[in-house]
């Protein structure tokens, strides 16, 4: 567990269309689903080859009644699932559904920090814990991962407490201000910059690997998606772009030309 501590290591989708949702991924991603039945519930795991990335479900009864809408949560780990979510309260944040345990599997609680944006905290049982997360790159992996915040030092100072990130290059955006990169170690995991006008609550955002930005362009368009920005090219030559699902969750995708 040490090793990935700090770590994203697992994604999930809440959906109002499973079944909507698992056909866009799998075309617009090339992931393969597989549907696990849970007490009152399926849940559906989404494989890239023969690694599992991440699951999709249906809104919870509890979150729907909070009004969540369809939305993607990274889960980070941690050593101490409870202890973690204490923390979260004591810097400011909230704790929005656990800590619980999934049998056969860990613990997890879904939480927020101060400024909103949600966040996964997971302690993934001693088996389940040898693969850890994918090289960045990986195809079908989530290559990137990017806050929106209201708040930036402060939105970074949370995760610094909470996880040990630590500041990398800050890359200058104008009237935009900072382009904050984050790493975990020595292994830079994404970026943190202030929201824009047009994002309506901070949120954060995961970029799913594929090859030609183009191409998956248009296969999310094709699938009943929109490109709401991009594709772009980025520093480091890879190209990205922003979308939303045809449930309305928003997703991102990182490739290259050609």
């Amino acid at each position: 567990m040490t090793d990935f501590k700090g770590r994203f290591v697992w994604y999930e989708l809440i959906t109002t269309d499973t079944a909507g949702a698992k056909a866009f991924y799998s075309s617009v991603v090339g992931w393969m689903a597989e549907d696990v039945p849970m007490p009152g519930m399926t849940y559906t795991l989404m494989k890239a080859k023969d690694r599992q990335v991440a699951g999709v479900m249906l809104i919870p009864a509890e979150a729907k009644a909070m009004g969540a809408p369809p939305s993607w949560t990274g889960y980070v780990a941690v050593d101490d699932v409870d202890a973690s979510a204490d923390q979260v309260k004591r810097l400011g944040g909230a704790v929005h559904h656990g800590p619980m345990d999934i049998p056969g599997v860990g613990r997890f609680a879904i939480a927020a920090d101060p400024q909103g944006a949600v966040i996964a905290l997971f302690k993934p049982l001693p088996s389940d814990a040898a693969e850890g997360p994918a090289d960045r790159g990986t195809p079908g992996h989530v290559g990137w991962h990017e806050l929106f915040t209201s708040d930036l030092e402060a939105g970074f100072a949370f995760y610094r407490e909470m996880f040990g990130w630590r500041k990398d290059e800050a890359i200058p955006m104008g009237d935009m201000g900072a382009y904050q990169l984050f790493a975990n170690g020595d292994q830079v995991l994404g970026g943190m910059m202030r929201r824009p006008p047009q994002a309506p609550v901070s949120a954060w955002n995961y970029y799913f690997q594929v090859g030609d930005i183009d191409a998956a362009a248009s296969r999310v368009k094709a699938a009943g998606g929109q490109v709401l920005n991009g594709p772009m090219e980025v520093p480091g030559g890879d190209w990205v772009l922003q979308g939303q699902d045809p449930q309305g969750a928003m997703f991102a995708l990182v490739g290259r030309k050609g």
